[in-house]
């Protein structure tokens, strides 16, 4: 079992918040634990940690319903979670939009510095998979449109052979401070956005952004028994980051379609078989297929319609490479759609050594008498 604790108790919140709620439940706990709030405390800072972990989860729709349904350990088995961001740099980078400026964390590096160049944003792919897909794992190519820092000026945003100017508002820094009553705030810089420079000759290819809009084509390897919910993490592969500043990451949800013979649980596989009925009656050994071929299926005698068999690890492997599941097989006796003059005559006769009156009450009378008696 996980040592973690309930994402929802960590936040203070029911399992009913909505978004609103896990956002102001996450701000005023990551502003109480804060490290710079909290100098060589590395308590708060595991606390400030465990709040992110948490908020990162439940704000995102996908990840909050696995963990609704599965807990730390459905978490833990789909491919790409990482357990939630373990730098503060970087929770710091990841959450800025929710701190806002109070108090100056959201233009700010750890104890009080000046900010660094950002870190490029997430970004997310949808990719649908057929069902043996999933199961076997698959090379996938995609196109990601995203930006990619721009040739000409080299990602300054600036025209080639010029260079960004010092913002004069902030001196360079990025911010500025404001004087409230007995509080001095700190606030990213209206002039440069906190850049700490000033374009003033932008470059005309990608009007002093400094980025551009591309297409990625990008090789993606889908590991065995991945399901509908997971994702796969593509460090580096997000939107570029400020000069200087790493690229973010690329998340690739999955998709899987359904399988018109074959039902997943988890890592469990369902198939229902039709057998014939002198096979049950006899016993036979007949040939069915599973995710991973054709396998042997020894029906005993009098095997009643509806039984299920197990075959033990023919089911979904484990993405985590924790074992394989199994492969569920119910059999119902298969009744024809139409029958020859023989086999009509043959059916008979078995009804009359069974005693069976064909097109009467014979069984039902006695299967009534059986339980009024």
């Amino acid at each position: 079992m996980s040592g973690k604790r309930d994402y929802y108790e960590v936040l203070g919140v029911s399992k009913t918040a909505d978004a609103t709620a896990l956002k102001k439940a996450f701000r005023k706990l990551a502003l109480k634990y804060h490290p710079d709030r909290n100098p060589d405390d590395p308590e708060a800072e595991l606390r400030f940690k465990e709040v992110a972990e948490a908020y990162e989860v439940l704000s995102d729709e996908q990840k909050r319903q696995i963990y609704d349904r599965f807990g730390h350990q459905g978490l833990a088995g789909a491919a790409g979670f990482g357990g939630g961001p373990q730098n503060v740099d970087d929770i710091l980078s990841q959450f800025g939009d929710v701190f806002g400026d109070l108090f100056g964390f959201g233009g700010r590096g750890r104890r009080g510095g000046p900010r660094g160049p950002r870190r490029g944003a997430n970004l997310e792919f949808g990719l649908r998979l057929d069902f043996m897909e999933a199961i076997q794992g698959v090379q996938k190519e995609i196109e990601v449109p995203k930006h990619a820092p721009c040739e000409p000026c080299g990602g300054s945003g600036a025209s080639p052979g010029t260079e960004p100017a010092t913002c004069q508002t902030c001196g360079g820094v990025g911010e500025v401070f404001q004087q409230q009553m007995f509080l001095r705030i700190r606030t990213t810089c209206p002039r440069c956005r906190g850049r700490g420079t000033i374009i003033q000759n932008p470059c005309m290819e990608c009007g002093g952004r400094g980025r551009v809009r591309v297409t990625e084509s990008l090789t993606v390897t889908v590991p065995p028994g991945v399901d509908s919910g997971m994702q796969l993490r593509l460090s580096g592969k997000g939107e570029p980051g400020e000069p200087g500043a790493p690229a973010g990451d690329l998340f690739v949800s999955i998709r899987v379609r359904d399988h018109e013979f074959f039902k997943r649980d988890g890592l469990d596989i369902y198939c229902t078989v039709p057998v014939s009925y002198p096979k049950v009656c006899l016993g036979a050994d007949i040939t069915i297929p599973t995710v991973h071929g054709e396998a042997t299926l020894k029906i005993p005698r009098s095997t009643p319609s509806g039984k299920v068999f197990t075959l033990r690890g023919e089911g979904v492997d484990s993405v985590n490479g924790r074992g394989r599941g199994d492969h569920h097989v119910q059999v119902v006796v298969e009744v024809p759609k139409s029958l020859s003059a023989q086999e009509e005559d043959l059916i008979r006769q078995l009804a009359e050594v069974q005693s069976e009156e064909v097109g009467g009450k014979g069984f039902l009378r006695d299967w009534f008498d059986k339980l009024t008696s």
